[in-house]
């Protein structure tokens, strides 16, 4: 039964675009491009070995004058090709570098989405951002929407000196998406109400726009954990 519900979980989990919006192709001098996208010399594209075998795509869009970058776990119904103009806002508006990617399994990234290569490939992600740019934990901060989450909650459980999460439309776990159990199972996938117990950063949590429902957001904050919480000025306690 236990493999069942999760089986059944993680096939609501993952939608990726078919086919994919985008490819990625091999210019002469050995770069890798995204045909459609508009061209940019502050974006590289990179495709990454995770864990699992599977090469990820990511794409580091660079803003001349960042203090921060923001790696970017989008949700699960997406793919980067439709998601560019977004990451193109985001930079010019927050003025931070962005590190956004492909799970395996959507648009141009190899092999199968699941729980467990999620996490594989953002870690695969954040060995690129220290390896390739630099980055340092302080200067990071890790945004993840909807199902985003559950790697994101993964790597911010891990890193002590994040300089903070963004949790957009976040779930509390992959079988309470689907019942409203008050415990976590051990079949559960993405346990994201328990990962954020370990998290040490500040953490901002943007959910619903209707008050009468607030107490569904703060279900993942509610709890005698140490976060910190800036709902109107969300930049300002990152910076």
């Amino acid at each position: 039964m236990g493999n069942v519900t999760s089986n059944v979980a993680a096939k609501f989990a993952f939608f990726p675009p078919d086919p994919p919006t985008y490819d990625v192709l091999e210019e002469e001098e050995g770069r890798l491009v995204v045909p459609g996208v508009t061209a940019d010399k502050n974006m590289d594209v990179h495709t990454l070995d995770t864990k699992a075998g599977n090469k990820v795509v990511a794409m580091f869009w660079k803003h001349p004058f960042a203090r921060f970058t923001m790696l970017y776990s989008h949700g699960n119904a997406a793919d980067l090709g439709q998601m560019h103009e977004l990451f193109i806002e985001l930079r010019a508006h927050l003025r931070v570098n962005i590190m956004c990617y492909d799970y395996s399994g959507y648009g141009a990234s190899s092999g199968k989405p699941s729980e467990l290569n999620t996490y594989y490939d953002i870690e695969a992600v954040y060995n690129c951002l220290k390896d390739e740019y630099g980055v340092k934990q302080e200067e990071l901060i890790l945004y993840g929407q909807s199902v985003g989450s559950g790697p994101t909650l993964h790597l911010g459980s891990r890193l002590r000196d994040l300089r903070g999460i963004v949790l957009h439309s976040a779930i509390l776990s992959g079988i309470r998406v689907l019942y409203p159990v008050k415990v976590t199972l051990p079949f559960d996938i993405f346990k994201n109400i328990d990962k954020i117990r370990h998290v040490s950063c500040p953490v901002l949590v943007i959910h619903v726009s209707c008050f009468s429902l607030l107490p569904l957001c703060f279900q993942l904050c509610g709890m005698p954990w140490r976060l910190r919480f800036s709902c109107v000025m969300p930049w300002k306690s990152l910076h």
